[in-house]
């Protein structure tokens, strides 16, 4: 059995950089096990926790077609096609807009060979609200689990080392999220998994055809607080409150000033 856990990749630390990087930079898989074989019909039986916030650089499930079977697939999430030379030297690139990943050179052997589904439960994205500028949570309308569609490539190191790396397309966003993002992630129904996934018989031109907007009434963009502002908020709740300054002369009253002076009124 996989053990998605026990994954580490040797290289994790690059820089967000360029124009594929603008938005899903978090996704949820929370779904189990044996509900996302029943949806992908992979064959393997991987064994995975629930994660509400995957991030960059993180090991991600995709599904590939090999020789007429679907498999699941442990990959990196950052995509390095194979003819970079220093892997370690390539901006991370987490998402490939699909209006050009058939023609970039980044992404078009992928586009012909190595695409694959991704699932998901939700992704985040930040967006502007009365509050200010917030993380919101994208899930289907319903609830329920879908696919992204991915790219995957191995990058392969003259000491034989392999990375198998992946990015997740994206699309103009729909009228129901544009408010958030200018993008999507491009969503896959489960009638066309088999047309994306057959390298073999669909070429790229055809592929990228499936790349749209989801309709509008699939998902819905809560505001919510990411595992960071949560850690965030608690890091400022512990904090100890200041303490007031000790004045040299104290007044005879001084003890009616506690709750007005300017150290407690910051504190």
């Amino acid at each position: 059995m996989l053990k998605l856990e026990t994954l580490r990749f040797a290289y994790v630390a690059e820089r967000m950089t360029g124009t594929e990087q603008e938005m899903c930079g978090r996704f949820a898989l929370t779904a189990t096990p044996e509900e996302v074989r029943r949806l992908f019909a992979h064959i393997d039986r991987p064994d995975f926790p629930p994660r509400e916030e995957i991030a960059p650089t993180e090991p991600i499930g995709v599904v590939c077609l090999r020789s007429g079977a679907r498999h699941f697939d442990l990959v990196r999430w950052g995509f390095v096609p194979a003819w970079a030379k220093d892997p370690g030297a390539f901006s991370l690139v987490i998402n490939a807009r699909a209006e050009t990943a058939v023609k970039k050179p980044s992404f078009r052997t992928a586009m012909r060979h190595g695409r694959c589904l991704v699932p998901a439960t939700a992704w985040w994205e930040w967006g502007p609200t009365a509050d200010g500028r917030r993380a919101h949570r994208i899930a289907p309308s319903g609830g329920g689990l879908f696919a992204f569609a991915g790219l995957v490539e191995t990058w392969a190191g003259a000491d034989g080392s392999e990375i198998d790396t992946a990015a997740i397309l994206t699309v103009a966003a729909n009228a129901a999220l544009a408010p958030v993002h200018d993008r999507m992630p491009a969503i896959l129904a489960p009638e066309d998994f088999e047309t994306w996934l057959d390298t073999a018989r669909v070429g790229p031109e055809a592929a990228a055809r499936l790349l749209r907007p989801a309709a509008d009434a699939l998902f819905v963009a809560v505001p919510t607080a990411t595992a960071a502002d949560r850690r965030r908020a608690a890091a400022r709740a512990e904090r100890p409150a200041a303490r007031p300054k000790k004045s040299a002369a104290p007044a005879a009253d001084a003890q009616f000033d506690l709750f007005s002076g300017p150290d407690l009124a910051q504190g």
